[in-house]
């Protein structure tokens, strides 16, 4: 690619912050976050020097699922505030050239929604068919094992619940079942009707003429589903069933249209959430107007034996084909969303660094790989103080609707042998890692989150690992940070130019370059707790360097690419001249 190649966009060129309102900051003392304390903090956000907010659902909810079960897309729940402080929020942002995207959760609705309270009221109701409600099936006709309802029948399908057993509830008062991928008090929402998708789009307007920037698209991909809902039959999907209501058969019809009917008029930017889907598919969806997606097979390599809620090994090769696979595919068409955590997954310090003697080292590494990877990199509170995994002693301390649901599950079927073998697995496994209170401060009680009792137990090193000692320290992760984003600010080379990979089966070096016309940067990263000798390929021997960053004291350094010890968990980015 050369520079007149290049198809500018904003959402491109900015580095994306996400916020989980629950856990940034607490104003009210009620031990829950919320907008004021966002406001407070966004001189923060600038200086970090990110571009864009992502907010985690701050609608009203009643929190089944931590506000991904919305009970009125217009308002806000009282916990964070009320409108007036949202607006405060986008005003607070936007006077410091920093975007907001909200999440936008359309895959279903809290149980508690007005439309479904009316839909559970009789099998004529007008909101009947805003849900998806189905009759049972004989038991023995099913080819499936599941809890029968009344009079012995069964769920409509052997479809199952990401969050463990079986994907239909049974209502008593109209005696049929709905649908629910996720928690029971989550019914999805059945995209089949154009009512239903009126209502969607009438709503996606109203946030963005109130002035939002775009949309982070919850579980898009799972919004269309077959007319038949036939059994899932591939043993290898996430979930029974996940064959049939992933990537549907009118999934594009439905995101082209939402493209025509809101999104076409505005420069607003989207990233949909979209799990099972391949390059080709993510091309699709960028025919659809999709900017960007979120792609998860980087974070599927530990998976065990029983998926997600099993213990499972990988090679750094394996990530590195996994992560490269997509910088491969996506240069002509689509564009990469660049992640390795999230409010869904373990802390990223913890999965793919070292949380404890090489904690610093490492978090400062997996900042240069996140930006200086081709895509719109997206860092999760926290991340930039490289926070780690909680150490859970118990599932008291467990918040999380999918944790503790997977575990009863697991212990039904006979997972576990032991207590200690569960809580190992939720340690690593469990969506509450990414989510324990924003740690500001070492000194404070509750690491300055709230002057209450937190909703999640806050991180016990957090008079270790928090802003205060951050922002203090020259040297800290925090600061690594703001290098690393502040360099990917200043080259378009590091934002648009093509991505190649070398030593692809090294097990402990991780080598690529960006090139952009006649300008190359060479990455070198050192995902070991060891020493390690990079050898060079030999077009690059003898090529003069200059040391753009480092996590190590060496920045600065004008010299020539030769073979070179790099020290445990150490990260260079070279200009090659």
């Amino acid at each position: 690619m050369t520079e007149a190649d290049i198809d500018r966009q904003w959402w491109k060129e900015a580095v994306v912050y996400q916020i989980y309102p629950r856990s940034f900051k607490d104003t009210d003392g009620d031990g829950v976050g919320d907008l004021p304390g966002i406001v407070d903090e966004l001189d923060y956000l600038s200086d970090l020097g990110v571009d864009v907010v992502w907010l985690n659902p701050v609608y009203e909810s009643p929190g089944a699922d931590n506000g991904y079960d919305i009970a009125d897309y217009r308002a806000i729940d009282d916990q964070f505030g009320d409108m007036g402080d949202w607006e405060d929020l986008l005003e607070g942002l936007h006077d410091r050239d920093i975007k907001l995207i909200m999440d936008l959760v359309v895959n279903h609705t809290s149980d508690e929604h007005e439309w479904f309270v009316e839909s559970q009221k009789s099998r004529d109701n007008p909101y009947r068919d805003y849900y998806i409600w189905r009759e049972g099936r004989p038991a023995e006709e099913a080819e499936y094992e599941c809890d029968e309802g009344p009079d012995g029948e069964v769920p409509p399908n052997n479809w199952q619940s990401f969050f463990g057993g079986p994907a239909w509830s049974y209502d008593e008062r109209t005696e049929e079942w709905y649908l629910h991928i996720f928690d029971e008090k989550q019914p999805d929402l059945n995209w089949e009707n154009p009512a239903v998708r009126k209502e969607i789009y009438d709503m996606m307007t109203w946030w963005l003429e109130k002035g939002i920037d775009g949309f982070r698209m919850d579980v898009i991909n799972l919004i269309s589903k077959p007319a038949d809902l036939a059994d899932g039959a591939d043993p290898e999907a996430l979930v029974v069933g996940a064959d049939r209501f992933m990537n549907g058969p009118r999934i594009h019809e439905f995101l082209s249209e939402m493209h025509e009917e809101v999104l076409a008029d505005y420069d607003a930017m989207t990233v949909g959430e979209m799990a099972a889907i391949d390059a080709e598919q993510a091309r699709e969806y960028a025919r659809d107007g999709m900017n960007m997606a979120f792609t998860f097979d980087h974070v599927r390599l530990d998976f065990g034996p029983n998926g997600r809620w099993s213990h499972g090994e990988f090679t750094l090769p394996e990530l590195k084909g996994a992560m490269t696979y997509w910088q491969e595919s996506l240069g002509d068409e689509g564009w990469n969303a660049v992640f390795l955590g999230n409010h869904d997954e373990p802390r990223i310090v913890s999965r793919f660094g070292n949380d404890e003697a090489y904690r610093v080292e490492s978090a400062k590494l997996l900042a240069t790989l996140l930006n200086t990877l081709q895509g719109t990199p997206y860092i999760l509170q926290g991340d930039e103080l490289g926070m780690t995994n909680y150490p859970f002693e118990s599932l008291d301390e467990v918040r999380d609707v999918d944790t503790l649901n997977n575990v009863r599950v697991a212990r039904e079927r006979g997972q576990f042998t032991d207590d200690a073998e569960m809580l190992d697995l939720v340690r690593q496994r469990s969506r509450d890692n990414a989510r324990t209170p924003m740690q500001w401060s070492g000194e404070e009680t509750h690491a300055g989150f709230t002057d209450g009792e937190p909703w999640i137990p806050v991180n016990p090193n957090y008079q270790a690992v928090n802003v205060a000692d951050a922002r203090a320290d020259a040297e800290s992760v925090w600061h690594y940070y703001r290098r690393v984003v502040d360099l990917r600010h200043g080259s378009d080379l590091l934002t648009y130019g093509d991505y190649q990979l070398y030593l692809p089966d090294h097990e402990e070096l991780w080598v690529y370059t960006r090139t952009l016309g006649d300008d190359t940067v060479l990455v070198v990263l050192n995902f070991s707790d060891a020493e390690t000798t990079f050898e060079p390929p030999a077009d690059f021997v003898g090529r003069d360097a200059t040391l753009l960053v480092g996590n190590y004291d060496v920045e600065g350094a004008v010299d020539t690419v030769e073979s070179t010890t790099l020290q445990p968990w150490e990260a260079r980015v070279y200009d090659l001249d």
